[in-house]
């Protein structure tokens, strides 16, 4: 079973904080460029992570290349559990998931409930890991940087597993796998 979610990410977000004299509001100077990086991921409860990073916007076509891939790697039927965002209902996706009916079944979870998503998890670890004090130029520098955070994050199956301690989740892990 693996948890899936998306995340993006813009040029002009404000992450971090500055500090100013008393009574003077302190400037962050910024490029003026706007731009933007996306990225699916998902992670499995056995400290595995997938993902694909993208400029474009995420969409139906996204999702079913993403679904393709996600079952590339797989020899049996992947478990994925997402939020009922609209891409994932798409008729788009529906068909794909028809068509390939022994690659991947979605599981969706109820409306308004992220804390049941482990993937969030890795969404707010990838946010608060952008570099505070130098910020990408262009959106290729945006995209790499969100490579740079999942390849990391692949390379660490220690805390990918620590997104599954949560309360919520803990039952995902069964008896033998509780301690980490």
């Amino acid at each position: 079973m693996l948890f899936a979610d998306q995340v993006g990410v813009r040029s002009d977000q404000i992450a971090g904080r500055t500090w100013g004299e008393k009574g003077r509001t302190p400037v962050v100077r910024r490029s003026g460029n706007r731009f933007s990086a996306n990225a699916m991921s998902a992670i499995s409860t056995k400290a595995r992570m997938h993902f694909m990073v993208l400029t474009e916007n995420f969409t139906a076509e996204v999702m079913c290349r993403f679904l393709d891939r996600l079952a590339g790697h797989f020899d049996q039927k992947v478990h994925l559990v997402v939020e009922g965002y609209s891409a994932h209902r798409f008729k788009k996706v529906r068909d794909w998931l028809t068509a390939h009916p022994d690659d991947v079944k979605l599981h969706f979870l109820p409306p308004y409930s992220p804390e049941l998503n482990r993937d969030e998890l890795v969404n707010a670890d990838f946010k608060h890991s952008l570099p505070r004090q130098r910020r990408a130029r262009d959106q290729a520098e945006l995209a790499a940087e969100t490579r740079r955070f999942f390849r990391k994050r692949q390379r660490q199956p220690h805390i990918v597993r620590g997104y599954f301690g949560g309360p919520t989740v803990r039952y995902l892990l069964g008896e033998n796998s509780m301690s980490f």
